[in-house]
């Protein structure tokens, strides 16, 4: 079901939450407050939601890739196996939120705060993490390969099994991480 905005928008003012599996790609909602909303399996490509507030929204296997999520609040949403390839998640809010087995390869993540989110299985290849706040988050078995990690604060994560091989660590907060068997970049090694 394809939708624009304007019509997303009033269905959504009048109570309507499930978006699942709709067309949605290069819609324009920056700034729109849609917490609790259902786009699940939705078709989001280039979506712009900058500044959004999808806060408890269901985005579980949604399809988000080049979307611009900057700034937007996605406290508690679900975005589990959503692809987030090459996705602007800069200063977004996702602590708590759950992005297992989600695909952020190339993603762009610089200063979020994904404080204790869920990131077990996801693919963070090559993704800017500058500066991301990622205190208390589970990567366990998540793919960092390449990813820069520069003045990220990751204090309690568990990177248990995490692939951290080519990953820039430099000024890294990584207090109190849980490493068991995670691959890490050769120079961190003694």
């Amino acid at each position: 079901m394809r939708i624009d905005s304007q019509e997303l928008l009033r269905q959504f003012a009048i109570g309507k939450r499930n978006f699942k599996d709709a067309s949605l790609a290069d819609i324009n909602l920056q700034g729109a407050y849609l917490s609790g909303i259902d786009l699940s399996g939705a078709d989001l490509r280039r979506a712009n939601l900058r500044g959004a507030t999808l806060s408890g929204a269901n985005l579980n296997g949604a399809n988000l890739r080049s979307s611009n999520l900057a700034g937007a609040s996605l406290f508690e949403s679900v975005l589990s196996s959503a692809n987030l390839n090459q996705a602007n998640l800069s200063e977004a809010n996702l602590i708590e939120a759950d992005l297992s087995g989600a695909s952020l390869m190339r993603a762009n993540l610089q200063d979020a705060n994904l404080d204790m989110a869920s990131l077990a299985e996801a693919d963070l290849q090559n993704a800017n993490l500058q500066g991301t706040r990622l205190c208390g988050a589970s990567l366990w078995k998540a793919s960092l390969r390449g990813a820069d990690l520069r003045g990220a604060d990751l204090c309690d994560t568990n990177l248990c099994e995490a692939n951290l091989y080519d990953a820039t660590l430099e000024a890294t907060d990584m207090s109190e991480c849980f490493l068991t068997g995670a691959t890490l970049p050769a120079s961190t090694h003694p």
